[in-house]
């Protein structure tokens, strides 16, 4: 296992939407390409969302807010309980799939302490505790017609 830290940030936000989020990624290789890299924290999250619970529809619990909610409420503009209400797991090939297509489309690009990341098959040394900034590129929509 290899810990690494993440932090999330969007373009145009003051403040980064998740800070220095501790990892541990399933390996045991000091040096991995950022497609491998993508697959490990893809795998990570998609682990840590299928052993979440499940919210039922039929009871309503009142639930107490968390800590920094009306932080994250402000920062975000987003309000949570954690409730998950959709029953279905995740499916982890799909989300490799999508995360992989997500960066060759530009959605979102990885920093590795200072430096972008450009290619999925940069190497990627793992072997001390790192820090990879993940920046979520947001587009304008609309059309002139």
């Amino acid at each position: 296992m290899k810990k690494i830290f993440v932090n999330l940030k969007q373009i145009g936000k003051k403040y980064p939407i998740v800070e220095k989020q501790e990892i541990f990624l399933n390996t045991e290789e000091n040096e991995v390409s950022l497609e491998q890299f993508l697959n490990l924290i893809v795998e990570n999250q998609v682990e840590e969302f299928n052993k979440k619970s499940f919210e039922d529809d039929s009871v309503d619990y009142l639930k107490s807010p968390n800590f920094a909610y009306l932080n994250t409420l402000t920062n975000t503009g987003k309000a949570g309980f954690g409730a998950i209400y959709n029953k279905n797991k995740a499916d982890l090939e799909k989300a490799k799939e999508v995360a992989i297509l997500g960066f060759k489309d530009g959605l979102f690009v990885v920093f590795d302490g200072e430096d972008e990341i450009l290619d999925l098959s940069e190497k990627i040394n793992l072997s001390e505790e790192k820090i990879f900034t993940f920046i979520r590129l947001t587009f304008l929509a609309g059309s002139i017609w």
